[in-house]
């Protein structure tokens, strides 16, 4: 059982390292406290089934793989990961760089300065975001940018029509509401039966 302990915690730290993720990041994946993984790491213990395969498939493995010692490791058998900060980092990055294109295009071409194309790339970065957060189980920063996604999508109508429509406070009075039901709507938990 110890041999089982020390091969599963080598390869939940070399998982684990290989995805760029602190102890404390993984334990929250995992809804897990990181004294949890730390003891994992340290082959004091063993995850739950149900745990283990939790994590065999956040990095893309099988448990079988987890509990299988791979000293003549090739690094085939495991995906590759990339550090998740990077790729949102580089995400946004080329959303502004377009952004900023489409405005010289625009003062170039026309000889305006189109400021609205900015005001559309803070919505387009918000569900950047929340797709990536999405993707890599970073749930707890949905709720604000959601939250940010409608107060910029009202941002941008207001800029938009202010120049159409006399009066714009019934977009406040829309606004309100809808920030209600985002917050409400993050509120809402299953049952258990």
């Amino acid at each position: 059982m110890e041999e089982i302990k020390d091969v599963f915690a080598g390869n939940l730290i070399r998982l684990r390292t290989n995805a760029g993720l602190t102890q404390a990041q993984l334990a929250e994946t995992l809804n897990y406290s990181d004294k949890s993984v730390s003891k994992w790491e340290r082959a004091e213990g063993m995850p739950d089934l149900v745990v283990a395969k939790a994590i065999a498939d956040r990095f893309g493995v099988t448990v079988d793989w987890m509990l299988t010692s791979h000293d003549a490791w090739d690094g085939k058998t495991a995906k590759i990961r990339y550090s998740s900060s990077m790729v949102t980092g580089v995400c946004l990055a080329g959303i502004w760089t377009l952004a900023i294109l489409l405005f010289l295009i625009f003062h170039w071409a026309l000889d305006k300065f189109v400021w609205v194309v900015f005001l559309g790339a803070i919505p387009i970065s918000l569900i950047t975001l929340l797709v990536l957060n999405s993707v890599w189980r970073r749930e707890r920063y949905h709720l604000l940018t959601v939250s940010a996604l409608v107060a910029s999508l009202f941002g941008l109508a207001y800029f938009i029509f202010h120049s159409y429509v006399s009066d714009l406070w019934s977009l406040i009075f829309l606004w309100i509401p809808a920030q209600l039901v985002v917050l409400l709507s993050f509120r809402i938990r299953k049952k258990k039966s």
